[in-house]
């Protein structure tokens, strides 16, 4: 594939981010969900069973690079919908409904990224998916080092 294009960049980098965050946005906005709402409902529907509440929301932080009490607040808003339900005094677990929204939003973004992926050899796939893993360590690896 042949498209006339700057170098990758941070600013390219963003733009597909965003751009790809705005279609998942507009699906989950439809059912009710928020973009973090569906990072967490995701990381404890690929639990197997009931996650720990700090463990669920280290999994928030480090996907969403938050704060704690931000993901704690998410684990709330889905406690109280009935999309996550106490397990003992420091776990949680995904209910049934839960369950059903990450899956429905998950079918529903199936589409988007299929036709946005379309096409694209899966060599370049392959190098992109390489090199953003590489950015991805790197940036962490310079967040980590950040004073405060």
């Amino acid at each position: 594939m042949t498209i006339d294009a700057p170098p990758l960049n941070p600013r390219v980098i963003a733009l597909a981010h965003y751009a790809g965050r705005a279609v998942l946005e507009s699906v989950l906005t439809r059912l009710g969900l928020t973009f973090q709402q569906s990072v967490t409902l995701r990381l404890a529907a690929l639990a197997d069973g009931p996650v720990g509440r700090e463990e669920l929301a280290g999994g928030v932080t480090g996907a969403l690079k938050t704060g704690a009490a931000e993901a704690h607040g998410v684990i709330g808003e889905l406690l109280k919908a009935g999309l996550l339900t106490p397990e003992g005094t420091a776990a949680v677990r995904i209910t049934d409904a839960g369950r059903e929204a990450y899956t429905r939003a998950s079918g529903q973004t199936a589409p988007y990224s299929s036709r946005i992926y379309a096409g694209i050899p899966e060599e370049d796939l392959a190098v992109a998916g390489r090199v953003l893993t590489l950015i991805t360590r790197r940036a962490e690896a310079e967040l980590a080092a950040l004073p405060g």
